[in-house]
């Protein structure tokens, strides 16, 4: 019976953060890379706005380098986009650590009756603007993957793009898929509809 009741209590406690961390948008991609291998959620399942979207980045330079040839991206194209890809991966983990620290601190500042609320504030602020810094990195680095593609180039990979989309959809009917139609990646990763064009 009592170890009944801490596991309610224990799930009870990861549900309330999980959904404050969905919320704020604070980091959906696990620490894997590009979310691969983290399913596209944080270690606490959350699942927000900023998550989405440098989850939608990291998929487009993924589909790009998958499809190179189809697109036909030169040397130079794939070696940049294999750097950028890197730096975000790097900005990613880092900045979802200090915001992942800042919601821990805010918890425990909560969590005493006695702490001041403009402390409190002031963490939430913190917080914040961690996510948004987060949330511009990633619109600033897809503009700077669509801004290596030629006018050609964006043709073909929103083609491409759309395709595999299609390809999805068809096969999800059959299985009753709980996301929408859209199967896995091979790596585990649900796809996201209109992830390409997302912001």
């Amino acid at each position: 019976m009592q170890r009944s009741r801490t596991a309610i209590m224990t799930l009870t406690l990861a549900a309330a953060v999980s959904l404050a961390l969905g919320t704020s948008g604070a980091w959906a991609e696990g620490y894997s890379k590009e979310g691969h291998a983290g399913g596209g959620h944080s270690a606490m399942g959350g699942h927000g706005m900023g998550g989405m979207m440098h989850s939608s980045t990291g998929h487009l330079i993924r589909h790009l380098l998958k499809h190179e040839k189809d697109i036909g991206l030169t040397a130079e194209q794939v070696a940049k986009l294999k750097d950028v890809q890197l730096n975000l991966d790097k900005a990613r983990i880092k900045a979802e650590a200090d915001i992942q620290i800042a919601e821990r601190e805010l918890k425990a500042l909560t969590d005493d009756e006695k702490s001041d609320l403009g402390a409190i504030e002031a963490k939430l602020k913190q917080s914040e603007d961690m996510q948004v810094g987060l949330r511009m990195t990633s619109i600033k680095t897809k503009r700077e993957v669509l801004g290596l593609l030629t006018p050609e180039q964006r043709a073909k990979e929103k083609a491409e793009h759309d395709k595999v989309m299609q390809e999805h959809k068809s096969a999800g009917k059959g299985h009753g898929n709980p996301h929408g139609g859209a199967t896995p990646h091979k790596g585990g990763t649900p796809a996201a509809p209109g992830s390409m064009s997302a912001q």
